[in-house]
């Protein structure tokens, strides 16, 4: 494992154990193979073509049609523009319910094997400000709705915090079905589910996208960052902006830290009123 690599696993251990899981287990049919081509000798050097990078976590994740753009953008931390998202992922005029019927009764992966209900999203159509997670949990996948638990109580808490109702925003998700035992879902679950949230997204065309959690994070902009590192700050995203912050599940195991959710959603607070004085 190179140190690239590494560095991740560091990042995603740190991660979790913030959220209080200590317990780790490897699926090694995911792990990338070390290379074992032998190195090229001096004078072919020059014109040996640059060798290909292993996939990082970020990449496995995303739909095959946007890895151009993400490995186009280099190291640094750029945001996905899903407003020029390939043609293939575009549908021009569609609306919510469009996608709703597109995805049907899905039976695309493997997670709709022990669901109870499709969890789509809920909301204003036309939202300003739109929250994406990372999948149902238990009381999501028995109502249908996101953000309906515990952690969702308390998003509503800071909507209604910063002078916003629930019904005014849109909820959803990265993944639509329930993984087993809340785990975090699979890079090919990702695969298959995120572009209904790509195209979600493309049918608002919100103002704000305001990420909870790592997992959404990496799905939504790209990128190999933790998410204690890069919360709180503001990235390009076609014609919106994307914040990412915690999850507010991460606040109930927490409850110290809830001052990194309120620093957050104040700074939500504050571009949406600029926002709308320059319109």
């Amino acid at each position: 494992m190179n140190e690239e690599l590494r560095q991740q696993l560091r990042e995603w251990i740190e991660f979790y154990r913030e959220l209080g899981v200590e317990e780790f287990y490897v699926r090694r049919s995911v792990l990338p193979q070390e290379s074992a081509a032998p190195a090229p000798r001096a004078e072919d050097a020059s014109a040996a073509p640059p060798a290909a990078s292993a996939p990082s976590d970020v990449t496995r994740g995303m739909a095959p049609s946007v890895l151009p753009t993400l490995r186009a953008a280099g190291p640094e931390l750029r945001a996905l523009s899903l407003f020029e998202a390939p043609p293939a992922e575009r549908r021009a005029g569609e609306s919510l319910e469009d996608i709703r019927r597109d995805l049907g009764d899905c039976h695309r992966c493997r997670l709709a094997e022990g669901r109870k209900n499709i969890v789509f999203g809920e909301g204003n159509p036309r939202a300003e400000l739109v929250f994406v997670g990372e999948g149902p949990g238990a009381d999501e996948d028995e109502q249908g709705l996101p953000f309906v638990g515990r952690a969702g109580q308390l998003l509503n808490r800071m909507i209604q915090w910063i002078g916003m109702r629930r019904e005014d925003v849109y909820i959803c998700n990265v993944v639509k079905c329930r993984p087993p035992g809340n785990r975090t879902p699979l890079p090919d679950e990702i695969e298959t589910c995120s572009p209904f949230l790509f195209r979600q997204l493309e049918a608002i065309r919100p103002r704000l996208i305001c990420c909870l959690g790592a997992p959404a994070v990496r799905t939504v902009l790209g990128v190999k960052e933790g998410i204690t590192k890069i919360r709180g700050r503001f990235y390009d995203y076609g014609s919106a902006q994307v914040l990412a912050t915690v999850h507010p599940a991460y606040i109930l195991r927490n409850p110290r830290e809830e001052k990194l959710l309120r620093e957050d959603f104040e700074k939500i607070r504050d571009f949406l009123a600029a926002a709308r004085q320059k319109t």
